[in-house]
This record gives structure tokens, sequence and C-alpha cells, in this order.
């Protein structure tokens, strides 16, 4: 039995490890080279404690505050787009508390089980990728922030996760080699990070030593159809037939799901990092701000990763690199020590996260042997390994040990 997955992030390569383990012939395909997506230039976390979707109460209203901000973490672009407005309109109406509350279980189910699977991996010889769990502080600096994370720590311990908050002497205490501007921190002792450049080229190497074949900058251009099943992937070099495809494209994926006749309403969600290589600056913990929306990870030894923005914006338009200023900005606020000088413009990373219209990712069958696997929004790697089972249980059409009918990825049809 043959499978194609059509696009090499993470949840594209979980999805060929889980199917090649599985039993089936596997490919993967990918528009670029497997190098340039966003399963490189996150913040890697690995992070149950994300049980809030994008899509909450209060997120339209603020967004409208910083949209003069070219500096601000959250930008909508304004442009005469259908699929832009239907979006807006679905996600709006998806911003309510219970709509909220109803997705924390699913998320947390889904966020467990991936990390679980990112620990199996840690036993497969030769695939190290810098994983250590040792939690996420979520440093704050307002009487407002502070209240919020008081109240997402009970939401977290009645969802069973450890969650605590501490005060700005007990979070000095477990950073003590730089100066901290806060007034104290969530933290989540569940949660894990890793370094993704590591993960990505190491299940890239691990894949191709089991057979799953590789086809780098070769885009989809369309199917062919036998009945009710699509059993052709057409490319500009060639044609490829398939029992199985999955369909793990990220931001590019309504694009390709109209070939299918298929509208699934998703917009990219740009995001920037810079990441120092020989860093004179030390945390012992990954860090999200909470105000200043940045996140903060030390990787792989020496190495720190400053990330953040979500800029939903269009594929084709340039790089807000002021956002990127706004970041280390956010940065020295409440790291004053960290005086980080703007990069070169070559050290600059952004890549398009895949926002649904609910915040809830799309994972499931769209055609009869078409698995959709996409919409993780910034939660794309911690999901990663669970969303490439989850799509090989559907696959071999056995029951998957996580519930996915929050991520129906025909919910809005």
């Amino acid at each position: 039995m043959k499978a194609i997955v059509i696009g090499g992030g993470i949840i594209g390569l979980s999805s060929a490890y889980y199917l090649q383990e599985s039993g089936w012939e596997v490919a993967v395909m990918d528009k670029n080279d497997f190098s340039d997506n966003c399963s490189y230039g996150n913040a890697g976390y690995v992070c149950p404690s994300h049980f809030v979707p994008l899509a909450t109460p209060g997120i339209v209203k603020q967004g409208m505050k910083w949209m003069w901000n070219s500096k601000s973490p959250f930008y909508v672009e304004p442009r005469l787009n259908l699929d832009l407005i239907r979006w807006g309109w679905r996600f709006m109406k998806s911003a309510t508390p219970e709509k909220v509350e109803a997705a924390a279980i699913p998320l947390r189910d889904i966020a467990l089980y991936s990390q679980h699977c990112y620990e199996q991996w840690l036993n497969l010889p030769g695939f190290e990728f810098a994983y250590e769990k040792k939690g996420l502080l979520e440093y704050f600096q307002t009487p407002e922030k502070e209240e919020h994370s008081h109240h997402t720590a009970e939401q977290a311990v009645q969802l069973g996760l450890e969650a605590t908050v501490l005060t700005a002497a007990e979070v000095q205490a477990m950073e003590p080699h730089t100066q901290l501007s806060i007034r104290g921190a969530l933290y989540f002792k569940c949660d894990a990070h890793l370094y993704p450049q590591k993960l990505m080229q190491g299940l890239r190497h691990l894949l191709e030593c089991r057979g799953v074949q590789f086809h780098s900058a070769e885009p989809v251009t369309g199917f062919e159809h036998k009945g009710p099943l699509v059993h052709k992937v057409r490319t500009a070099q060639g044609v490829y037939e398939a029992d199985l495809i999955v369909v793990a494209t990220g931001s590019w994926t309504p694009q390709l799901v109209k070939q299918l006749g298929l509208h699934i309403p998703l917009v990219p969600g740009r995001g920037y990092s810079v990441t120092l290589e020989n860093s004179k600056y030390h945390l012992n913990y990954p860090a999200v701000l909470q105000e200043g929306r940045v996140a903060i990870t030390p990787m792989d030894g020496n190495k720190i990763r400053f990330g953040g923005t979500m800029e939903i914006t269009s594929l084709k338009t340039p790089p807000r690199l002021n956002r990127v200023r706004g970041i280390l900005e956010s940065v020295q606020r409440y790291l004053p020590e960290f005086t980080i000088p703007f990069p070169a413009t070559k050290d600059i990373w952004y890549g398009y996260r895949p926002c649904s219209a609910d915040g809830l990712p799309y994972i499931g069958r769209i055609k009869e042997n078409v698995l959709l696997a996409s919409g993780h929004a910034m939660i794309g790697l911690s999901l990663g390994a669970g969303t490439g089972k989850l799509i090989a249980a559907l696959a071999n059409d056995v029951k998957p040990e996580v519930d996915l009918a929050a991520f129906d990825p025909l919910r809005f049809a």
C-alpha cells in the first residue's frame, strides 16, 4: 500500500514516520527543500499548557488596538479578500468563553499524547533532539496578568496539569544568571522543549534510512480521481499513484484542497524569530513574556531563541522587520541585561503558521482516501508527533487514542 504525504514539516514527517512503521510504503513531497518551514524557526515548545485556542474573547478588540502599531505582536493586514473575510467572521464567532472552555480538554489530550510520542522517540537509536522536560515560565509584569495567571493556573490544575504561580523572588532564584524585571510568573511544570533543527534533521535522516522517499522542490499541481478515490497526485515532474494521500501543507492548505473541491477556512499567521548561536546570556527555563507575547527558549547548550508575533497576512507580503525590533524591545523590558543588537536580515527567520477559524487544528478524513492534518497555528511542533500517530491510526482504520471530534476538518462545511 502506497501513501503520499504532501508537506515536509513536522506534521508531514511525523505522519510519514507512523505510516511507515505500520507497513505503508511512503513518499513525502514538498514544494521547497524541506528546510524552511515553520517546524524550524519556532520556539520548540512541547506544551500541554497551551490549552487555550487562538480565538479567545477580547483578541479581536485587542487586535484592533494594535492595528497601527508596527511593532505589535498581533496584526491583521487589511485587504479585500473573500477567504480572509469568511475566516474572520468565523474566528469572531468562535471567540467566546463557551467555545474556549470546550476546546480545553481536546487540546490538553492531544498535547499530552504528542508529548508522550516525543518521549518515546528518545529511545530510538541515534535520534537526539535536545529534549528537556523542565517546564515553562510565563513572566508577567502587571496586576492584570497576575490575576489572569492565577485563573489560568486554577484551570490547568482542574485539567490535571501541574501549574503554579510564583513570586518574582521565586523566579529569580530559578534564574540566578540574569536580572529579571517581573512581578512573578506562571510556572507550568508539565511542559518540555527541544531544538527544532535537530528534531527535523534527525527525523528526516531516520525516515530516509527506513526507505521513505523524499521529493523536494516538487509542488503538487493537481489530482486524478478513480471513482470516489483520489488515486494519483500530479506535479510538474510527474504523476504518482497512491492508495492514501495525507495533506499536511500548513498555510498552503486552502489552495491545495480547493483542487479537491473543498474549502477549509485557514489563513497564514506570520511569525519571526532570532537565534543567538553562542549566547553570552543564559536562562535555565523557557519563558513566555505575557504582556509582550514573546517566547524565549534556551536550546541545545548555549543557543537561545527569541520569537513572536502573529501577523495575519498574505503569503506574498514582504516581511515587516520592525516586528523583530518589537520582539527584542519586549525582551529587554523583562530581562534588562539582554541588550541584543538588531540582527542582519539574513539572521532573521520568519515563517507562516496555519491558523484555523477557531484556533483548533484540522485532523481527519476529507475524502475517502485523503486525510488532512493542518491548522495547528503556533502549536504545530508541540502537537506534531501526536498528530502523525493519529493520522496513521485513521489510515489503518484503527480507533484513534484521542477523540478527534473537535478537530473535524469539515466542521465548517
